[in-house]
C-alpha cells in the first residue's frame, strides 16, 4: 500500500466518531485491564471504529510512561482484527518521550499518534511548528494529527507544517470558538486537513457546520449509540435531527465542561460506575464526585436507557 493511500484510508477514519476511552482503575490504584479490555470491546462491538489511547478523557498526564505504554498495547490488540479499526495514539511532554511514544505506538500497529497541545508556559508558535514537525518526522508512515487548544496559534503556521509534513494529516481543534474555527480552518487548508471537534458533542453540529467532518467523544464510553447517531444525522445534514440528539446529551456534557471542565473524567467514570463497567477512581488532580452529583449523572444514564 503506497503512503497516498494508506493516508487516504486514515483521514477516513478520522472523519467519524473518535472515541477518547477512559483507563479504569483497581483497587489499587493500578490500571484494572480487565475492565479496560471489556470497554474497549464494547465499543468497537458497537461500532466505533478509532480509539484514542492516551487521551485527555484517558487521563494522560496522571498516567507513568510505563502505563502509557500499556493502554497503547491494550487499545491496539482491542482494535486489531476489527474491520477499520484505526489507534490512533495521544503522545506528548518533551520531545524524546513524546517521539518514543510515537514510535512504540507504531510497533504496536497504531495507524496514528493525536499530538497533545504542549503544556510549556513559553511555546513560541516557530517553536509549535518545530515540535510537531520533530514527531511527524520521527514516524513518517504514520497520520499525525495536531491536538489544537491555542486560540492564538495563526492558521499559517498550520499550513507551514502541513508543507513541511505530508503525514500531518488531521487536526483535533479545541477552542471554544465556531467562527475562529471557521477562520483557522480556512486560513490554514480547510482541503488540506481533517478537521475534528475536539471538544466532543457539544461542539460538534456548529464545528460541522463550519467545515468539520468528524468529533471527540467522551460520551461514547457510556453510550456509543448516542454519539453514532449525532453522528449519522451530521453526515446527512439533518440539523434538527442532530439538535435532538444534542438536547439529550447535553446535560451529561455540560456536567463534563462546568468548572473549566474539572469534572469532566469523573463524570464519564461516574456514568460508567453506575453502569457496573468500571470503578468510579480517577487519579488527582482530578476527583471522583460525591453525594447529589453521582445521583445527577446516575438519572441521566437511567434516562438513555443504555
Amino acid at each position: 500500500m503506497t503512503a497516498p493511500q494508506t493516508f487516504a484510508r486514515l483521514r477516513e477514519a478520522l472523519a467519524g466518531v473518535v472515541a477518547i476511552p477512559v483507563t479504569p482503575f483497581a483497587g489499587d490504584g493500578t490500571i484494572d485491564e480487565r475492565a479496560h479490555r471489556a470497554l474497549l470491546h464494547r465499543l468497537t462491538g458497537a461500532g466505533v471504529r478509532t480509539l484514542t489511547p492516551n487521551g485527555n478523557t484517558g487521563e494522560f498526564y496522571a498516567l507513568t510512561p510505563e502505563e502509557r505504554r500499556r493502554v497503547t498495547e491494550l487499545t491496539a490488540d482491542a482494535v486489531a482484527g476489527t474491520a477499520g479499526g484505526t489507534v490512533l495514539a495521544g503522545v506528548g511532554h518533551d520531545l524524546p518521550t513524546a517521539t518514543a511514544a510515537a514510535r512504540h505506538a507504531r510497533d504496536c500497529g497504531a495507524g496514528m499518534v493525536m499530538v497533545h497541545q504542549p503544556v510549556h508556559p513559553y511555546v513560541s508558535q516557530d517553536g509549535w511548528v518545530d515540535y510537531h514537525r520533530a514527531v511527524a518526522d520521527a514516524v513518517p508512515e504514520l497520520g499525525v494529527v495536531p491536538y489544537l487548544r491555542d486560540p492564538h496559534l495563526a492558521g499559517a503556521r498550520l499550513a507551514e507544517l502541513g508543507e513541511l509534513c505530508p503525514n500531518v494529516i488531521g487536526v483535533k481543534y479545541a477552542v471554544p470558538d465556531s467562527a475562529r474555527f471557521a477562520a483557522f480552518a480556512r486560513d490554514a487548508g480547510l482541503g488540506r486537513f481533517v478537521w475534528i471537534a475536539g471538544l466532543a458533542e457539544l461542539y460538534a453540529p456548529s464545528y460541522f457546520a463550519c467545515g468539520a467532518t468528524g468529533f471527540t467523544s467522551g460520551l461514547v464510553n457510556v453510550a456509543p449509540g448516542l454519539a453514532l447517531e449525532l453522528l449519522a444525522a451530521l453526515r446527512a445534514g439533518e440539523y434538527a435531527a442532530a439538535m435532538r440528539i444534542w438536547e439529550r446529551v447535553r446535560p451529561f456534557e455540560e456536567l463534563r465542561a462546568a468548572e473549566r471542565s474539572a469534572d469532566n473524567v469523573a463524570v464519564v467514570k461516574e456514568a460508567l460506575a453506575s453502569l457496573g463497567l468500571c470503578r468510579r477512581d480517577v487519579r488527582a488532580p482530578s476527583r471522583a464526585l460525591t453525594g447529589e452529583r453521582r445521583a445527577e449523572v446516575a438519572a441521566i444514564v437511567a434516562r438513555w436507557a443504555v
